[in-house]
């Protein structure tokens, strides 16, 4: 190229000596320079940075052990949020609400999910949740008796609720051709003897529940009617998973009463899991006025939180239809959304109470402790 350029240039230099040299007197015009050779065009060097994606932030969510959601729904959470979740499953309700107050002012997640009806008050006066309303899309709505926290801005919104109820075994009245009680007074009479299980409230979330079902339908005679249950030869186990696999005869059950404290989704739990297809859910639940206490589970953006912009996002996530929609048949629970179509088996085979036993948050939060000394004064001793 070089070559070629000093080649150029004399050629034009002898052309211009030439011309001078035939000119008459005329001036001679001055030489055009030759134009610039163009610039090479400059290939990116293989060294050169290239943008890249921002690495996806992590988010931990606090929870109980119970927690579940389908792999695709948290997954659908991630990719459109470029974050990593991280589910910090943390014992039952009760204990992952310790560690949560535990920890307040530099708490081990963003998020906290699963404190219940039970147990709300104690979060809120340990003051560990963020005030937050969440921002909920056109096709979803939570129904207002779900939202027990009154504060102008909510700081543990609703997310799913569950009642409590007796569970009992088909097979088992329809053989003694028994009737199935339907009220709470019923479980104390003598047909009834040594046919319930229960759960120790101080130790399990549905024992809990039921002995709260009691004190709201017997205000000033609770410890008198669990004296006539004992009377009654009920039994107490410490928690679930022994009540009803170990001790009620239905179905899971390998045990001799038919009567057990379980939940209203129990009995499609039953079908669902069956190892082979049932026709009809082999227990079923009394749902009497009164004889069930509803469980509101709630969710909160914790203060501190390292995460709070994705953790006001998980929350609307948690209300929204896709995750909501899930929750059935992932803990057995039924969704706050109201726009929420319920799976085939919660609508054939669970029994909702027309009028579950409830009672404030406050009430519970002042006597929770004292009617459980009571309980195991008056039932275990």
């Amino acid at each position: 190229m070089r070559e070629k350029f000093y080649n150029s240039v004399a050629l034009v230099v002898l052309a211009s000596v030439l011309f001078a040299s035939c000119a008459v007197t005329s001036t001679p015009a001055a030489p055009a320079l030759p134009a610039a050779p163009p610039a090479p065009t400059r290939a990116p060097s293989p060294l050169s940075p290239i943008a890249t994606p921002a690495a996806p932030r992590t988010l931990t969510v606090m929870t109980h052990d119970s927690f579940a959601a389908s792999e695709d729904v948290l997954k659908s959470f991630e990719q459109a949020n470029n974050v990593k979740l991280n589910i910090l499953k943390s014992g039952d309700a009760g204990a992952a609400l310790n560690k949560a107050i535990l920890a307040k002012g530099n708490p081990l997640a963003d998020v906290f999910y699963g404190v219940d009806n039970t147990f709300l008050s104690r979060a809120l006066e340990a003051d560990i949740f963020e005030p937050y309303a969440p921002h909920l899309d056109p096709a979803s709505s939570v129904p207002p008796a779900f939202q027990l926290d009154t504060a102008t801005l909510p700081r543990a919104m609703p997310v799913d609720y569950g009642d409590v109820c007796i569970n009992f075994d088909k097979a088992f009245f329809a053989q003694k051709k028994l009737a199935v009680p339907q009220t709470l007074e019923d479980l104390i009479k003598p047909e009834y003897k040594d046919l319930l299980v229960v759960e120790n409230p101080a130790t399990s979330s549905p024992g809990l529940a039921f002995m709260l079902a009691t004190v709201a339908h017997f205000p000033d005679k609770f410890l008198d009617y669990w004296k006539q249950l004992k009377a009654n030869g009920v039994k107490v186990d410490d928690g679930w998973e022994a009540a009803y696999y170990t001790d009620f005869s239905g179905s899971s059950g390998k045990g001799p009463r038919p009567l057990v404290v379980s939940y209203a989704s129990s009995p499609p739990a039953e079908v669902v899991f069956a190892k082979t297809p049932l026709d009809d859910a082999p227990t079923g639940s009394v749902v009497g006025d009164g004889a069930c206490f509803r469980q509101i589970e709630f969710v909160g953006v914790l203060k501190g939180a390292r995460q709070p912009d994705l953790a006001r996002k998980f929350v609307d996530f948690m209300l929204s239809v896709p995750f909501q929609a899930d929750m059935p048949l992932q803990m057995f629970v039924f969704p706050v959304n109201a726009q929420v179509n319920l799976p085939e088996a919660f609508v054939k085979y669970a029994q909702v109470p027309k009028k579950p036993a409830t009672l404030a948050p406050d009430d519970i939060a002042k006597n929770r402790d004292t009617w459980i000394q009571q309980w195991t004064e008056t039932v275990l001793r």
